[in-house]
């Protein structure tokens, strides 16, 4: 089973967190790609995931007996050669954009998974990972919100968000989907811009919610993705909790469920587990 996480050493526990989460579930051997980069953008500074996180990643994979593999590729080159120039200084920063850069590295497999940094893995992903997309560039779940925006009503919902995505990579390289959303960052400021740009320019198969819970688990979920969620009461506000903040997710979610997962990655970020 085929992995691809997107980002700067910013998402490290939460790469690691969701790598384990999958690991737990499933019995499939795991080949983890990372892509990652580093540069700045005004007084911002993205730092590159190390390859001392790399190590420690197979570490904690084969401390659980397994014989998974991690492959990181900086790709600082390649997104300073072609940015998203209108999309840099977006709410979102541009290292949510490096997923769209992916279809230039000849290394990753043709079928490939996508998770973001704030994805755990609640059952078995082999169903999701095992679905046929040979006619689609990407497949993903309907957003929350966004299908609603987007889509101009409740009942078409097409835009999907961009969390978990099915990738056929080798159809991304054929139709050019990836290199036109590049483009289309580059030139189009957008809020959502990498997801936006997917939505409008892939040929996309649109999956059951159960693949990607944005806002709470069901008992068919196989994956819960952390996302901002929009609240009326007490008064109208956006809420955003992480897996590993375990302190808003005790108190904010009542949620206890991956403390074990988020202290022990804790640990092994920071080098204290050690075989």
């Amino acid at each position: 089973m085929n992995l691809l996480y997107c980002g700067d050493s910013g998402i490290e526990i939460g790469v690691m967190m969701s790598v384990l989460s999958v690991a737990e579930k499933t019995t499939e051997p795991l080949d983890v790609y990372i892509l990652t980069a580093g540069f700045s953008v005004g007084d911002k500074r993205f730092i590159p995931i190390s390859e001392d996180f790399s190590e420690k990643l197979k570490l904690a994979l084969r401390d659980r007996g397994r014989a998974d593999r991690v492959w990181l590729f900086d790709l600082t080159k390649e997104i300073l050669s072609k940015p998203p120039l209108a999309n840099m200084s977006t709410r979102f920063t541009p290292m949510c954009m490096l997923r769209l850069y992916a279809d230039g590295v000849a290394d990753l497999p043709k079928k490939i998974m996508y998770l973001d940094s704030d994805v755990m893995c609640v059952s078995d992903p082999k169903s999701l990972y095992e679905t046929d997309i040979t006619e689609y560039d990407i497949a993903g779940v309907p957003d929350r919100y966004g299908s609603l925006v987007f889509d101009g009503g409740i009942f078409r919902r097409r835009y999907i968000n961009s969390g978990v995505l099915l990738l056929n990579l080798g159809q991304i390289r054929e139709s050019g989907c990836f290199e036109k959303a590049r483009l289309m960052c580059a030139e189009k400021k957008m809020f959502m811009p990498d997801q936006t740009a997917l939505n409008k320019l892939a040929k996309k198969k649109i999956l059951p919610g159960r693949f990607n819970c944005q806002k709470s688990e069901r008992m068919d979920t196989v994956f819960r993705h952390f996302t901002t969620t929009l609240h009326i009461l007490p008064y109208p506000h956006s809420q955003t909790v992480k897996p590993w903040q375990p302190e808003r997710m005790h108190k904010v979610l009542k949620n206890y469920k991956y403390d074990s997962l988020y202290y022990e990655c804790e640990e092994r970020m920071k080098g204290i587990l050690k075989k």
